[in-house]
């Protein structure tokens, strides 16, 4: 009888012991996991435009990334100071009636239309090709000292992976009949994507004086990558207070990042 209480004692601390060992080993992997998550989580930290992942982190937050570079944009413009440029060959806008937006798409910072292939510009002596239209407000660079309620982007790269941007300040005013058919696509929340596929014609935002300012900096968003050609139209757009809001209603607010240093650059302008 000893011997079997004995016998059920030690079978019992077994029990015991086992389950205690698989606890810590559950523990274990448990925080291993925590501790793997943390990283994952510390390594796709994203930048935003507002508090410890804001414009003046991005520099520490995206490795590998020229945004504490020497020549970034945007900056702002003094009209008296640009330089009237004569060499510089005149901007060749090729923009079609018949090109298509392929979609609309919410990434997080902006709502950005996606062009199909058609529409490009020649800017002094190179082609660059449309990619993309997308908004911040405000506007990025200031004129002047003036920064107007929203700016219109338009990407385009060469075939060297080049970038040429165009600015289209907007302010508040008429209400413009081509961002009616934009903004048909719209509200597209966080993350989401609509197709479209339907022909759009990007001149009727360009403004109808031509004259510019332009300079060489960079992507105004990480990866901030420098070398970029700018052209700021002199002249706004208009849109109405609706259709303003519309659009700002639906990105981060202020998503627009702060005046870089010139650091000796020359800005061009042509009338």
């Amino acid at each position: 009888m000893r011997n079997t209480k004995h016998i059920l004692a030690l079978v019992l601390f077994g029990v015991l012991l086992t389950s205690c060992l698989s606890n810590n080993k559950t523990e274990s992997k448990n925080g291993r996991k925590k501790s793997d998550s943390s990283v994952a989580i510390k390594a796709e930290e994203h930048w935003s435009y507002e508090g410890e992942t804001g414009p003046e982190h991005w520099a520490d937050i995206v490795k590998n990334s020229s945004c504490g570079g020497e020549f970034q944009s945007p900056i702002n413009i003094l009209s008296d100071d640009a330089v009237l440029n004569e060499k510089l060959l005149p901007l060749d806008i090729q923009y079609a009636s018949s090109t298509k937006i392929h979609d609309v798409h919410n990434n997080g910072h902006s709502i950005q239309y996606n062009f199909a292939e058609g529409d490009y510009i020649n800017f002094n002596g190179a082609r660059y090709d449309l990619k993309q239209i997308h908004f911040h407000e405000s506007s990025e660079h200031t004129i002047d000292g003036i920064r107007y309620p929203m700016v219109i982007h338009m990407v385009h790269v060469n075939s060297e992976g080049k970038y040429a941007v165009l600015a289209v300040m907007v302010k508040e005013g008429k209400a413009s009949a081509p961002f009616n058919f934009l903004e048909n696509y719209l509200p597209v929340q966080k993350g989401e994507t609509k197709i479209i596929d339907k022909p759009f014609n990007l001149n009727l935002n360009i403004p109808q004086n031509k004259g510019y300012f332009t300079y060489t900096g960079s992507l105004t968003t990480p990866p901030c990558t420098e070398g970029v050609n700018w052209v700021i139209f002199k002249e706004p757009i208009t849109l109405a207070e609706q259709q303003v809001k519309q659009l700002r209603n639906l990105m981060p607010i202020d998503n627009y990042r702060n005046e870089q240093p010139l650091n000796g650059r020359v800005v061009s302008v042509v009338n």
